[in-house]
């Protein structure tokens, strides 16, 4: 398994809602894809041009599709990463 956290930083305060509504709408897709595991988005309650994303993939397989399926390419890369700063963590399971 491939855990994945981003941490997403809206550049403009104004552009929050509709960031929120686009990082809902790819959630609810992605999670529909083949090897989604988890896909969550986060509000952070501290900063509200912060959001957090927590993805579980299957394998690199399912990654690879999934960068290539519609949530991706006309959601993720085309409305959201112009306006926000993006951190990506992929991450090991603390067990």
């Amino acid at each position: 398994m491939i855990y994945i956290n981003v941490v997403l930083t809206v550049k403009e305060t104004q552009d929050v809602p509709e960031i929120q509504g686009l990082l809902a709408e790819q959630g609810r897709l992605s999670r529909q894809e083949p090897g989604c595991l988890r896909f969550e988005v986060y509000h952070s309650q501290t900063n509200p041009l912060v959001f957090l994303l927590n993805e579980h993939w299957s394998d690199q397989a399912a990654i690879d599709a999934h960068r290539k399926a519609t949530a991706y390419t006309t959601i993720y890369v085309p409305q959201v990463l112009p306006r926000v700063d993006r951190v990506p963590h992929p991450s090991s399971l603390v067990e």
